[in-house]
């Protein structure tokens, strides 16, 4: 295999491996965040809870779509930005604590890691800076989800989220446009990954999001690696078995093969060149191996 061959299958290396630095991470956060009190609801197990955090989706990404529509770009970096900057003091909440022991500068330490974190994202926001602080923010959000919610309504979400990222890519194609949107404006929601060693997303961003484009760049967004992070933490945290490996049990480790798997199945669909909804693959391969996990737990 030439060098030119081993560049051009670097990328689907590195997204495989950004995924398991998500599961891991927000599995080794799930014991903090659970004793920080970081809960997005207050009944794990409700069937209600999925539909809420659908309507959150919902709207915020009609919210996005009319700022995108009329223009309002300044707008659309306020939002954003409060909302990672609110993301990061979240996940802070559990990691400072753990770190620095109990005081009274955790506060004023988690603010300021979430200002230079967030300042960061914006002010730099060069690929390795964004897919960087992008993990530990992926991490958090999955984590705090996580163990939010049991498997059973994780499991009904991810079924509803991927049937909407369908409909959304290949159906409406507002998913399209927000995508669009989002990188023209360089926010820094999604992971970058270049296609060469000299590519800068500060310079050349990544093009449009058109049929058969050639872009310099991968993209993959940050809910893509979210969403079925969420299962593997749920599963870990509210179904039995052996913790293997001192962490992890069967059916959390079932959901993170799974979840490769399907990512493998949507970076085959990705070389095509079209715009793909990644969540049906990674959602289906993620629910298939936790079900696949629980049952073994019995057998072994």
């Amino acid at each position: 295999m030439d060098t030119s061959s081993v560049k051009k299958f670097i990328p689907f290396l590195v997204i495989p491996a950004f995924l398991v630095i998500v599961e891991l991470g927000s599995l080794a956060l799930s014991l903090p965040v659970q004793a920080a009190g970081l809960s997005a609801f207050q009944n794990p197990q409700s069937l209600a809870d999925p539909l809420l955090f659908l309507a959150m989706i919902l709207g915020f990404t009609a919210v996005l779509l009319v700022l995108i529509k009329y223009g309002l770009k300044n707008v659309i970096v306020w939002v954003i930005g409060a909302s990672i900057f609110f993301t990061f003091v979240y996940t802070f909440m559990a990691i400072v604590p753990t770190v620095i022991g109990p005081g009274d500068t955790q506060i004023a330490v988690m603010i300021a890691l979430s200002v230079i974190a967030t300042a960061l994202m914006y002010l730099y926001p060069e690929w390795y800076v964004i897919d960087a602080l992008g993990l530990i923010l992926a991490a958090g959000v999955a984590s705090i989800f996580g163990v939010s919610l049991g498997t059973v309504p994780v499991i009904l979400l991810l079924v509803i989220l991927a049937v909407y990222d369908a409909i959304s890519v290949y159906k409406t194609k507002h998913m399209i446009t927000l995508a669009e949107g989002v990188i023209d404006l360089k926010t820094p929601i999604l992971f970058v990954i270049p296609k060469k060693r000299s590519y800068s997303f500060i310079k050349e961003g990544i093009g449009k999001i058109g049929e058969g484009e050639e872009r310099s760049a991968f993209i993959i967004g940050m809910g893509d690696l979210i969403i079925p992070s969420m299962l593997v933490v749920s599963a870990n945290v509210f179904t039995g078995g052996v913790k293997y490996f001192g962490f992890v049990n069967l059916p959390a480790l079932g959901a993170m093969i799974g979840s490769i798997a399907g990512l493998v199945i949507l970076l085959y669909f990705v070389t095509s060149g079209r715009p793909q909804a990644g969540l049906p693959p990674l959602n289906g391969g993620t629910i298939l191996g936790f079900l696949i996990g629980w049952m073994l737990i019995g057998f072994v």
